[in-house]
Order: structure tokens, then sequence, then C-alpha cells
């Protein structure tokens, strides 16, 4: 009878199934992905936050642009943007790659089980007499014990015995570790688990720097997050910063609010995070934030409170502010005279239209510089600006990991398959006594097994059982 052909969906199935179960094509995937992770970890990622609103988007690209333009080009960092190479571990060709290996792992760990299960569950004691041949490897022939002395030391040697006799042999099967070989199941399921935990991490977790100056509150999510959470730097400390410009530990008073409510509050440090409501939150960094009250000229303030200064210019602590209300933005550098006191230069200038090359143009306006307690009024604008003191700014990195739970089952189920796999090996001794009192051994192990050393103390052991059998009284004739 001529066999039926497959149709068109048949075929198609049978070649991505053979495609899944391919170990090139995984060896291929696992290349590809290696590839973009090192793409990944080369070129600068934009971080976390820089989705949480248009403006930040922008903003880290135009941080972006301005260390890769010059080396590659805007076109081609515009070109990357696109194909979302600035965030790889996020993007849809990542994610694709993880799916389909986690695919071809299943597909893999699928059609290897019926032959795992049979390898493992179906035993045959009785071999043909070929199989003994002694010229073949790891055989052994002896005589004078019988097959109760052989299944005693194979049972010393913790093998599990079966014993047929068929054509007037007795046959002894030991078998030790038999389902060993269905840990590779453990060890898949840890790979998926991995896989899967990457996924979900890259796709619902979050990571991203929050500047909270001291006595100031940060939202962690977007505004309308249910269950939102805010946090409040309660109190900031760097012992010996002042004095000598370094420190040898820094430290927050963290509290966490969930819709209102303080859920958690914890003095932290930088091995020492805090952990609640999904956010861990770990002491990244720190520095100074100048305290500073703008005001119109009739008094009512536009700004009030302190302004962190995360970035540097020329070695001095620096930022860039926008007035409120007002199409100025003020240039803040902070420098410390001969006998210490702290002074804040104030740089203003206004945005006037925009250069050929898309970079906004500026003019300066008149600079001010202030300390404590001082306040003036910049030249050619309506508001002063008063320097009350200065404050600290702790950095916070608040990271959500919900995959972190499946990495530690992974690396559980990995670990556990792994130990199985290499620590209990699968032994297994075939025995042919045949009526002429001939004793045939065929040892067969794992590749990771001293067959010489385990068999060899098998022998060892038969013989000195047959010694002890010949040196019984009555036992001689």
């Amino acid at each position: 009878m001529a066999r039926p052909v497959p149709g068109p969906l048949a075929r198609i199935g049978n070649a991505v199934w053979g495609l899944l179960t391919s170990v090139n094509f995984a060896v291929v995937q696992i290349i590809v992905l290696s590839l973009l992770a090192v793409i990944g970890m080369t070129l600068r990622q934009l971080p976390g936050f820089a989705f949480r609103s248009a403006t930040d988007y922008a903003n880290e690209m135009d941080k972006l642009h301005a260390q890769y333009d010059p080396v590659m080009g805007t076109d081609l960092v515009h070109l990357l943007e696109r194909i979302q190479v600035w965030h790889i571990f996020t993007s849809t060709w990542f994610s694709i790659g993880l799916v389909v290996l986690i695919l071809s792992i299943v597909a893999c760990t699928i059609d290897r089980t019926p032959r795992l299960w049979r390898q493992s569950s179906e035993i045959r004691v009785v071999q043909p007499d070929p199989y003994y041949d002694p010229a073949l490897p790891d055989r052994a022939l002896m005589a004078g014990v019988d097959a109760g002395t052989v299944a005693s030391v194979l049972r010393r040697h913790r093998f599990v015995v079966r014993t047929e006799v068929a054509g007037g042999a007795t046959y002894i099967y030991g078998d030790r570790n038999r389902w060993v070989k269905m840990a590779t199941l453990i060890s898949h399921a840890g790979l998926v688990l991995f896989l899967v935990a990457a996924a979900v991490t890259a796709r619902l977790g979050d990571e991203q720097g929050l500047v909270v100056a001291e006595g100031e509150s940060l939202t962690v999510q977007p505004i309308g997050t249910p269950g939102l959470l805010l946090v409040r730097n309660l109190g900031f400390e760097a012992p010996g910063f002042l004095e000598t410009g370094k420190a040898s530990d820094f430290t927050t008073h963290l509290a966490v609010y969930q819709d209102g409510k303080e859920i958690a509050e914890k003095t932290i440090r930088v091995n020492d995070p805090l952990s609640v409501g999904g956010y861990t939150f770990h002491q990244n960094g720190f520095g100074p934030a100048p305290d500073v009250v703008i005001r119109d000229a009739a008094g009512k303030p536009l700004w009030t409170g302190p302004i962190p200064m995360t970035d540097s210019a020329a070695g001095f602590p620096f930022a860039e502010f926008a007035v409120p209300g007002r199409d100025v933005a003020l240039q803040l550098l902070l420098q410390r005279e001969a006998d210490g006191v702290g002074v804040l230069l104030v740089l203003p200038f206004r945005a006037i239209g925009t250069n050929a090359d898309g970079t906004p143009r500026i003019v300066g306006l008149q600079p001010i510089a202030l300390t404590r307690g001082q306040s003036d009024t910049p030249e050619g604008t309506d508001f002063s600006v008063e320097l009350r003191g200065f404050q600290d700014f702790t950095l916070l990195i608040a990271k959500r990991d919900p995959g972190q739970g499946l990495v530690w089952i992974a690396a559980g189920s990995l670990l556990i398959g792994l130990l199985i796999t290499f620590w209990m090996p699968r032994r297994r001794v075939w025995a042919r006594l045949g009526a002429d009192g001939r004793l045939a051994l065929v040892v067969r192990a794992d590749r990771y097994v001293d067959v010489g050393r385990e068999f060899g103390g098998v022998l060892d052991d038969l013989v000195a059982a047959r010694r002890r059998a010949s040196t019984q009284p009555g036992d001689a004739s």
C-alpha cells in the first residue's frame, strides 16, 4: 500500500518541528542572542525611566546623540534608534529571539522525552551470546561463582538486580541509577525558566534612578498607576564628606508610601537596600542640592526647594534648571572659595531660535554669584534668585524584577539536574552464568564513570567471594 502524501500544512508543520528540534538551529539562536547581548553591553542603553514620558525619552536620546554622533554620525544613530538598538534587551528582536529559543528547548525536550523514557524503562536482562564476546571491550570471564554470589556482590555495589533463566543459562542484570537520564528534563526546565525570567523581566520589570533631595518626595511609578509608590528622603548623611571631600559611608533615611500611607521606613546604604511593594531601593550615590527660591517682581515664588546638581562641569557640580513660567533657564555651578565658603554661580540664558544643525540658539544673560542667604536679580530678567542654603540629594536605584523568583527556581532546577546527571551516572552490568559454570560479564556506563575502577571493584569482590567459598570446610573434594 502506498504511503499517504502529507498535505501542505503537515509538510509545513514537519519542517517547523524539524527546525525547532535541530541542534544546529539552537546553536545559531544562541550565537545571535549572544551577539545582541554583546551589542547591548557595549553600547550605552536607554535607562528604564526614559520610557515614562516623551520628555524623558527625548532627553536621554539627546545624551546618546551627544556621545555617539561624533563617532557614528547622526543618521546612523537615528537608524539604530529605529531598529531599537538603544534598548536592545527590551527590543522586539531580542524578545522574539528569546521566545523562539524557549520554543526550541521545549520542542527538543518533547522530542527527546520518549527516547529517554524508553532507555530508562525498557530493560533487557537476556542478551545474545555474542554480546558477551571477551574480545570486545569491558568484558570479563571467570568461573567458580554461582548466581547468588553474583547477585549479592552487585547489590553490595548498590545495583538493582534482576535474574532470568533461559536456554540452560542464568542471566543476572544489575542496574544502578536507572532513571538518571530523566534528570535532563529538570535541567531543560531550568533553562526554559531562565529564558522566561529574562523575558518577564525585560517586559514587565522596571529599573530607574531616583534623585531625591533631602526632605523631598518623588513618585516611583507614573502618576495614575494603581498602588502608586512614593519615596521620601527623611535625611541623608555622608560623614566626613564636607571636611575631606570623601565619604567612607553614606546613608539615606528613606520612607516609602503607597496610596498615601507609609508602608516602610529604613536607613539604607550601598549594600543594605530596602525591599517593599515589589521594588528594591538601592543607595547608589549622592551630591549637593542648593536650596533655592526664585521670586517674580512682585515677590511671588516661582520655585522653592533644592535643585539636585547631578552633572559636572570643569570638575564642579553642575545643573540646568528651567524657570517655571519664564522663557529663561539657569545654569548652576557650585564652587568653593579659598576660605571654604560655598558659592553658587547662576548663569541665566534664553533660547531665541534654532541653529542650522537643529540645536537651540541661545543668548547668555548677566550671571550672578550667591553665597548662603544672598539674593540677586539677573540683569535682563524679571525674577530674583535666593540661595537659602545647601542640602544634599540622594541617588536611589529603584528596581522591580518580577522574574527574580523564576530565576531562583531555574537555578535550583538547573543545579539539581546537573548534580544528578554528573554525580549519579547510570551503570549497568550483564552477567551470563552458563551450565558449565563459566561466568561472562559485561559492563556499560555513562561517560562520566571510571569504568575500569568500578568494574574492577566488582571483579575483585567476585574473586574474593570465590576464594572464601573455596576455603570453606567440605567444599574441597
